[in-house]
């Protein structure tokens, strides 16, 4: 019996996944103790967009180390906080024109999401959260309440109240059809809203991802996100949008919505935004909001963890130009192409943007199977969506093209195999 087995909780979960004891990595593959290698699609849930160790990172966290930088400090200033934020506005704010604050959280998502819950409550002084079918928004209490998988929910132990979900408005028909269609449950709630004897009060907040990642990589659709943002504001809610997954360049630009044409006042980051798989969570608030905290209202040890401002650093410099985005739209048209070749089989679904990308095989054993197939052939991958029968594939953004036309390849024999053999 293993350590792991002995001694990790039952909780431990990837590692079922992946039975194997992993040693080193770089970029997009893992090589485990026994010198076997691996192609990363899992990336570290989308923490690692820009590969495993990478080296402009790996040089500026030791530099940065060996020359007696602060490496903790609560929210104290330092100067390598203050570089950060000095890139992350020129390049990321400034040319969007948004006037958002930076409040730095706990380390991971989920402490994002409920930093961003406390606060619509505190603007708005309303309770109520409106969120979405298939969301996942995190495990702490709060943003689990906006998350819709039962799995998880039954986890809390107790009630998780005060959030009431509705359909997503997918751009895929074939999916609206299935959830229920957005666009007319968003017109019928903006019509309860309306009406003052509905018994539905109007919520603090609307928080949505615009890429439900876990969820089944399902992608929102333009009209009807932009009739959210406008039912948000005429409500006086606000509008939250959980970018941890799908920010950071993962969509083909360093936000998920910047195609959509609307201003959250709130955005919630991690995941990718740390660099260097080193943990960072950062929510974005418009400062007529943020002018509701008081100091120190919501704090925790590890938030602004300097040795992921470093790495942050190098991370937002890929943003000096478009030579990253231009190759993840390369790549993303690659993955698409490679994935024609299932085109044909009508179990089959593909959506997803970027290089955020989802097989929808219909079935959460035939997915299963996938993944254990591309796990044994050299592949790392995960299911997602209502019974795990998603394979999504979010390789680090700066894969290679050798490595990401091989990964292609196996999960596509992966994907034929399990269909004929199910």
């Amino acid at each position: 019996m293993s350590i792991f087995d002995e001694r990790e909780s039952n909780l431990r979960a990837y590692c079922r996944v992946y039975p194997t004891v992993f040693d080193k990595a770089f970029n997009a593959r893992q090589i485990d103790e026994n010198g076997k290698q691996y192609i990363d699609f899992f990336a570290g849930a989308g923490v690692l967009n820009f590969g495993h160790n990478n080296p402009k990172m790996t040089t500026a966290i030791i530099d940065y180390i060996q020359n007696q930088g602060v490496t903790h400090s609560l929210d104290m200033s330092t100067t390598i906080k203050r570089r950060f934020m000095e890139v992350f506005s020129e390049l990321i704010l400034q040319p969007r024109k948004l006037p958002h604050r930076m409040q730095f959280v706990g380390p991971t998502g989920t402490n994002a999401v409920e930093a961003a819950l406390k606060l619509a409550r505190r603007v708005t002084g309303r309770q109520s959260v409106v969120a979405f079918n298939h969301a996942f928004h995190g495990m702490t209490l709060g943003s689990l309440a906006a998350t819709a998988n039962s799995y998880f929910r039954g986890a809390a132990g107790v009630p998780l109240n005060h959030v009431i979900h509705y359909p997503f408005g997918a751009e895929d028909s074939r999916l609206s059809a299935e959830t229920g269609n957005g666009a007319e449950q968003l017109d019928a709630l903006r019509a309860q809203f309306s009406d003052s004897s509905s018994g539905l009060e109007a919520p603090a907040a609307f928080i949505v991802e615009v890429v439900q990642a876990e969820g089944g990589v399902n992608v929102a659709d333009k009209a009807w996100l932009q009739a959210l943002a406008q039912l948000a504001k005429d409500l006086g809610a606000l509008l939250i949008v959980d970018d941890i997954q799908a920010g950071m360049g993962r969509t083909g630009s360093f936000f998920s919505f910047d195609d959509y044409g609307i201003e959250p006042d709130i955005v919630c980051l991690a995941k990718g935004l740390g660099g260097f798989g080193t943990p960072l969570a950062m929510n974005l608030v418009k400062p007529e909001h943020d002018d509701h905290w008081s100091p120190g209202e919501h704090t925790g040890t590890f938030r602004g963890q300097s040795l992921s401002f470093v790495a942050g650093i190098e991370a937002l410099n890929y943003f000096r130009d478009e030579q990253l985005m231009n190759q993840v739209a390369e790549k993303s048209a690659q993955m698409r192409e490679a994935l024609s070749a299932l085109a044909q089989h009508p179990a089959i679904q593909v959506r997803g943007k970027g290089m955020m990308l989802g097989i929808d095989v219909g079935d959460g054993a035939v997915a299963k199977s996938v993944v254990a197939n591309c796990f044994e052939n050299g592949l790392l991958l995960g299911a997602c969506g209502t019974g795990g029968r998603v394979v999504k594939l979010i390789p680090p953004l700066t894969i290679e093209q050798d490595d990401l036309a091989q990964g292609m390849s196996i999960v596509i024999d992966a994907v034929k195999h399990a269909l004929e053999t199910s």
